[in-house]
Order: structure tokens, then C-alpha cells, then sequence
């Protein structure tokens, strides 16, 4: 990797630093909300399908918002859509102080419906901005600060939330909630965009393509995005993989964030504090990648894939483990090899794919992967109605190491092909890595 500390990425970076502290703020807040919302519904109605439901209902809008959000990235200047997504959020979060009984539930979901609605089309246009504020090749450890920005949202937003909902009652964590994306807007609204560099990859012709040889019009890359991309995808190995990684794995996501709620309040009896201090334990560890990331110079799809089987390894260990702190430290090297993956991925995306359609990528992969990870979830809701969540955790585990062998597999055998088909004197146009 690079020699950029997070510092000096800081200081040559005014516009990227801005926009760390506004994400982090804005999470921390809808963490206090994420945490409350999972406590209150558990102590309502103490059912693993009504957890199952609050979280999945936080990502079907996915499906249809996150490809608009990025429709949206290219056409409207990104800081006005963050700044309108924050704002509308505020009287949705502060809704949730009217949900206080067991036939109000419907008040909790829709809310939490709407949330998500903002953040499906404000997530993929923050992560296609990042590339207008660096250079490319600074491109890793900016993914790597993104993973500790997500690390110190768990560890501040879901622990301090998990004791903010306790001492002071859900009410408290709801109204910091809207505060802090006030609070984001205002930091937002003071960055001063490359317009000029954001709206020249639509208004004029973009070049790109993994040989320079893929050339998109404005009128391409207004009305051929999906086709572009498909071009993009097939003559690149690292990214037919990504894709495949972002399809399969949500499937069992699903299951391991409903049963870290399940775990802490029904398997080891430590209330809104265990809950807090599990998903704090995740931020711990994708904090921790951070400072991996620096020594990560090549191989970032090797490193992604083995974090993966790491990560199912780990989710059968924590289904059997039977005390509370082990699990916290399994949880806290689950997130440490899962945010050196994700780090990995997304540089390697931001690498692969060509800045005019980066939003659309961006908003695809969000919409696809967040769906699925909200049918997972209501599955794992439904699942949990009838079987022991121990096994559906060691399940899961299983499912994870079984998608990373399969992602490893095909890897192996496509580039194995590639290296048959140039030894006979044909040319196939992708890389590696």
C-alpha cells in the first residue's frame, strides 16, 4: 500500500475530511437508533421474527432507491443530494418517540422503511464521490479510513447507544439521532465539490475500459450504463468475482446480524448493554483493519476471499462458544477480517470501473446486495421462530466458508482457462488484480 498516513490524508484532503466527519456523525446517530429500535422491539413483543422484520425492512428499499441514488449522482451535483437526504431523515427519526406499545409497531417499521429509503440513495453517492477528492493510487488507504469510520460508528454509536437506551430510555437515542444528521448536513453543505471533474465524466466522452479501448459517449453513458457495465464486467475476472461475492454473501448475512441481538438478549442474558457491547466488539475490529491495510500492496482479491472463509470459521465458533466474552472476541476478529475484505473490494471496484459509471455501479451493488440482505434477514426472522439460534448461527458460518471455497474455485479455473487460451495464441482482455 501506499505511505499516506490518515493525517497527512487529512490535511491534503479538506474535502475527503469533511466528508469523513459528516459520515461518522451521521452514523453514530443512526446507530443510536439501529440499537434502540432492536432493544424496544425485543422488549415489546420478544420475538426473533419482529426482529427479523425491523432490520429487513431497513433494506428492501435497496432494491429500487440505491440504482436511482446513483441514476441521481450522475445527473445532480452529489452535495445536494447528501444534504436532502440528511434533512428529510430528521422529523422521520424523530417519529419513532411515538412508538410506545405493541400495536404502534407499524409506526416503528414504516419509520424505519424511510430511514433506509434516504440512506439507499445517499450511500452509493458518498462512496462515488471519494474518488473526486483523492488520487488513485491513495485509493486503498481512503477504503481502509472508510472501514474505521464504520469501526468508530459501532463502537461509539452502538455501545453508547446500547447505554443511552438503557439510563436515559429509547426517546434520547431517537432525538440524537435527528440531531446528528442536522449536524452532517451543515458539514456537508461547507465542502466545496469538484463540479468541473463531476460532471465532466457525463458531459463530455469518458475513456476506459482494462486495455483504454471502451469509449462512452454522453449519450452512452446516459442510456447505456447497464451495457457499459456488462462490457466492464466481462472482460475483468477481479470484477465477475466482486459480483459474485455481492450476490451470494447477503444471502446468510442475513442471519448473523439478526442473531447478534438474539445472542446478547436471549442466548446470554445481557440485555440493551450486551447487544451494544456486540456490535461495539465489530467496530473494534473493523477499526483494527484499518491498520492492516497499509501492509496490503497486491493480492487484495486473495485477501477478500480468505477473509471471507476466516469470517465463516469464526461464526461457527461463535455458535458454540458458551461464554460472553469469548463470543466478544470471535466478534471482534469476524469484523477485523471482514473490514480488510471490504476495504479490498471497494478499492479494487473504484479501480476496475470507470468514473462515469461509478454511481450506477455503486447504487447496483448497494441495491443488490441490501435486498438480499433484508430477504435474508426476514428468512433468518422466520427461521428463528422454530430452531435454536445456536444452529442457525453454525449454519451460517458453514454457508460463508462454502461461498469463499466456491469464489476461490472459480477464480482458479477461469484463470487457469486464461492462461490455456493465451498459451494457444488468443487474447483475452482481462486482469487479475
Amino acid at each position: 500500500m501506499n505511505n499516506h498516513s490518515a493525517v497527512a490524508m487529512f490535511r491534503s484532503h479538506k474535502g475527503y475530511s469533511r466528508l469523513f466527519t459528516a459520515g461518522l456523525i451521521n452514523g453514530i446517530g443512526d446507530r443510536f437508533t439501529s440499537v434502540a429500535v432492536l432493544a424496544l422491539v425485543l422488549q415489546l413483543t420478544g420475538s426473533g421474527m419482529a426482529v427479523g422484520i425491523s432490520l429487513g425492512v431497513r433494506l428492501l428499499p435497496y432494491l429500487f432507491l440505491a440504482p436511482l441514488g446513483g441514476i441521481l449522482g450522475s445527473k445532480i451535483p452529489r452535495k445536494y443530494i447528501m444534504i436532502a437526504t440528511d434533512m428529510l431523515r430528521v422529523p422521520v427519526a424523530l417519529a419513532f418517540l411515538w412508538v410506545d406499545g405493541e400495536e404502534n409497531l407499524w409506526l416503528l417499521y414504516m419509520a424505519s422503511f424511510l430511514l433506509a429509503a434516504g440512506e439507499a440513495i445517499y450511500s452509493p453517492v458518498r462512496k462515488s464521490t471519494i474518488p473526486l477528492f483523492v488520487t488513485k493510487d491513495s485509493l486503498l488507504t481512503v477504503n481502509g479510513l472508510e472501514q474505521l469510520m464504520s469501526g468508530c460508528v459501532l463502537i461509539l454509536g452502538a455501545f453508547s447507544g446500547g447505554v443511552v437506551s438503557m439510563w436515559f430510555g429509547s426517546e434520547a437515542a431517537f432525538i440524537m439521532n435527528a440531531v446528528s444528521f442536522l449536524i452532517a448536513a451543515m458539514l456537508i453543505y461547507g465542502i466545496e465539490f469538484p463540479q468541473h471533474t463531476e460532471m465532466a465524466t457525463v458531459a463530455k466522452k469518458a475513456t476506459y475500459s482494462p486495455e483504454g479501448d471502451l469509449e462512452k459517449s454522453a449519450e452512452e453513458a446516459k442510456y447505456g450504463r447497464l451495457r457499459a457495465l456488462g462490457m466492464v464486467i466481462g472482460g475483468s475476472l477481479t470484477l465477475q468475482v466482486i459480483f459474485g461475492y455481492e450476490l451470494l454473501v447477503p444471502l446468510l448475512n442475513g442471519l448473523d446480524n439478526v442473531l447478534i441481538s438474539v445472542y446478547a438478549i436471549q442466548v446470554f442474558h445481557t440485555g440493551d448493554i450486551g447487544v451494544g457491547a456486540f456490535y461495539a466488539a465489530l467496530g473494534v475490529g473493523l477499526s483494527l483493519s484499518f491498520f492492516i491495510s497499509r501492509y496490503l500492496k497486491k493480492g487484495l482479491l486473495i485477501v477478500a476471499i480468505g477473509g471471507l472463509l476466516l469470517e465463516g470459521v469464526l461464526l461457527m465458533g461463535i455458535s458454540v462458544s458458551n461464554h460472553f466474552a469469548a463470543a466478544l472476541m470471535l466478534y471482534i476478529l469476524l469484523s477485523f477480517a471482514g473490514g480488510t475484505g471490504n476495504a479490498c473490494l471497494d478499492t479494487l471496484v473504484m479501480r476496475k470501473t470507470p468514473s462515469a459509471i461509478q454511481p450506477f455501479v455503486f447504487g447496483l451493488l448497494s441495491a443488490v446486495g441490501n435486498t438480499l440482505l433484508g430477504l435474508s434477514m426476514l428468512f433468518a426472522g422466520w427461521l428463528l421462530e422454530g430452531v435454536e439460534p445456536r444452529m442457525v448461527g453454525f449454519v451460517g458460518g458453514a454457508g460463508f466458508a462454502a461461498v469463499a471455497l466456491l469464489l476461490a474455485g472459480y477464480r482458479g479455473y477461469a484463470a487457469r482457462k486464461n492462461v490455456l487460451k493465451k498459451g494457444g495464441g488468443f487474447t483475452v482482455p482481462w486482469k487479475f488484480f
